[in-house]
């Protein structure tokens, strides 16, 4: 850190002081938006492209997602999305390679997009047991003894 980085940290801090204000964080908000056609994909992205401190919007069709990237509130992305008359919620998938049972009912879902299963909060779901990973470990690809096992 030298002088500048000093001298930008001690501005910083005179400004926050001054300001009362907290500085927003640069988040990515994540929404599954219902979207028919190239207009409703153009409508949605026009919507949320008009937010305070968006810095990106990439708007896919296909897998019916939009993901706003900037010094937004999640709140109100979600709102402003709501407010072009379409289905929205909160982005409800997670990669199919962080859930440890995919095919249970509560996560696997037919219209999620390939790859995705629903997100959940259940342990016994998401994480395997001590017997379970003993077993994945076992046959595991990285286990050098697993030839000797099969």
């Amino acid at each position: 850190m030298g002088v500048a980085g000093t001298l930008e940290y001690f501005s910083d801090l005179l400004a926050s002081s001054k300001k009362g204000k907290k500085k927003k964080q640069l988040n990515t908000v994540s929404l599954k938006v219902r979207m028919d056609c190239e207009g409703c994909q153009l409508k949605v992205k026009k919507a949320l492209s008009s937010l305070k401190g968006v810095k990106s919007v990439d708007v896919d069709l296909k897998q019916q997602k939009a993901t706003v990237t900037g010094f937004v509130e999640a709140k109100k992305v979600l709102k402003k999305a709501q407010s072009t008359g379409k289905k929205v919620e909160p982005w409800p998938y997670v990669p199919y390679n962080l859930v440890a049972h995919p095919y249970v009912a509560q996560v696997y879902d037919k219209k999620a997009p390939p790859g995705f299963v629903r997100k959940t909060e259940d342990p016994a779901i998401a994480t395997l047991n001590p017997v379970e990973e003993q077993y994945t470990l076992m046959f595991s690809d990285e286990n050098p003894n697993a030839c000797s096992v099969m």
